[in-house]
């Protein structure tokens, strides 16, 4: 049996700050259901206000990870000042993690140390916190991302260039066992094609987009409880320009 969640969030010891957890997705049900109810425990434990964002790309576009993070932050409203970037199937196992508001720049919870499966010491995946300051700093992340892989990349560059240094946990002594990882990728096949000029786009910094183009609609908002555990699901509508990326559709 889960033990008692901690005092209600208007209780002082849960400090000033609020988070916007903001999480995209598309069609991974079984890995929502346990996410949710899961990361509310485990934020509420550590006494960090909180509001999860399930970013759902309901359009007929190629996924766009970065692009879902960019509505989040845009749609997450005035109540929370920081953000995590966080994957569906990453459940922090360790209770020492820092969730806390990062003040001192982009705060990588999920690091090479740390995660399960990516290693390189300039990986900014899986999760990460930075200030809503911040975010606008470095103009969000790119919108020509589509399908899997390299936006993250891409964001590490982004924070370079804005003179933000990322940090990363300290004294957490578990290894590769400080998450859980729910992706089976024999059961859900991750869209790592490359298509025409991707190939070489895939590698390039972008200066010209981020927060400032994203293109999108809001089809619905709904607020949902999963195991008694508050969220809130965007169902959102991409736009791609063909012209700027045709890789957006398999075509």
């Amino acid at each position: 049996p889960q033990a008692p969640l901690p005092p209600a969030e208007d209780e002082p010891s849960w400090g000033p700050h609020r988070l916007a957890l903001l999480v995209p997705f598309r069609e991974r049900f079984e890995e929502l259901l346990a996410f949710v109810p899961y990361m509310h425990r485990f934020l509420s434990k550590k006494r960090i206000r909180h509001h999860i964002f399930i970013l759902n790309q309901v359009d007929h576009f190629r996924f766009n990870r970065a692009s879902l993070i960019n509505v989040g932050f845009l749609e997450s409203g005035n109540d929370t000042d920081y953000i995590a970037m966080h994957d569906v199937d990453l459940l922090p196992l360790n209770e020492q993690l820092d969730y806390g508001f990062p003040e001192a720049g982009p705060f990588h919870v999920a690091s090479p140390e740390l995660h399960p499966l990516y290693h390189y010491k300039t990986y900014v995946g899986g999760i990460l916190l930075l200030t809503k300051q911040h975010y606008e700093t470095c103009n969000g992340m790119s919108n020509r991302f589509w399908g899997w892989g390299r936006e993250d990349d891409e964001f590490y560059r982004r924070i370079k260039g804005a003179g933000l240094q990322v940090r990363r946990p300290s004294g957490i002594t578990t290894g590769y066992e400080t998450f859980q990882h729910l992706h089976d990728p024999a059961w859900r096949k991750r869209d790592q094609k490359r298509i025409a000029a991707q190939k070489q786009e895939q590698f390039k910094v972008d200066r010209e987009g981020g927060l400032n183009n994203v293109r999108y609609r809001i089809e619905s908002r709904t607020a949902l409880s999963v195991a008694g555990a508050p969220c809130t699901v965007l169902n959102i509508l991409l736009d791609c320009d063909t012209s700027e990326t045709p890789w957006c559709t398999f075509g």
